[in-house]
């Protein structure tokens, strides 16, 4: 386990960089098929406006940051009096901390400015690169099923869980496009360092358990 983190930590780290090097050099064919997407998706959410609401609905409430870290903080206080797991409760807890810290500091160094609408279906504060909204459902939802195998979990729950951590992460990334609160790319760095850090702390797992007292 801890080299096929390694490895899957070593292969996203290009693509990261990647897509961050572009975005911050605003190549032009990111930049246009970003354009192209916004405005196509941006005139559904005007015309559709039950999808929109819903939308809205799925992306302040059930997908939102905050319930993000609520549930991983849920599922740590239960690592502790169940399980007696303080160790993982503690790594939980502050994965999603760093990762945080991560989000923040890339929106900051990049400052992406989100799109404009003359009539918007939602707004959005702080800079645009990359997705909070991607990157926290990717990191919770990456943790938790990872914590769900390492538990023995298989068979129908653990595809059950699959299936809702897919649906949360890919549902979330369609609901800031549609919303027009944030650019495809933003969406794909999201979902990209969100990966990214969750293989990074399955790492930092596996050895913080063989040196841990």
């Amino acid at each position: 386990m801890p080299r096929r983190s390694l490895r899957a930590a070593l292969l996203l780290v290009l693509p990261c960089a990647l897509l961050l090097a572009l975005v911050v050099l605003r190549w032009s064919p990111l930049m246009t098929l970003d354009e192209d997407l916004a405005r196509t998706t941006h005139r559904w959410a005007v015309e559709n406006r039950g999808p929109t609401q819903v939308f809205r609905v799925l992306t302040d409430w059930v997908w939102d940051p905050l319930t993000m870290r609520l549930l991983c903080a849920g599922v740590a206080l239960w690592l502790v009096w169940r399980r007696g797991a303080w160790w993982t409760a503690l790594w939980l807890l502050v994965t999603c901390a760093v990762a945080a810290v991560v989000q923040q500091a890339v929106k900051a160094g990049v400052a992406r400015p989100r799109p404009v609408w003359p009539d918007p279906a939602d707004r959005a504060r702080f800079a645009a690169f990359p997705s909070g909204h991607a990157m926290t459902a990717t990191v919770v939802c990456g943790l938790l099923l990872w914590l769900i195998r390492a538990h023995g979990v298989r068979g129908p729950r653990w595809y059950g869980a699959v299936a809702v951590a897919l649906v949360s992460v890919l549902g979330v990334g369609l609901t800031r496009v549609w919303l027009g609160v944030h650019w495809f790319s933003d969406v794909l760095g999201g979902w990209l360092f969100g990966a990214l850090v969750v293989a990074g702390a399955v790492l930092a797992h596996g050895r913080g358990s063989k040196v841990r007292p």
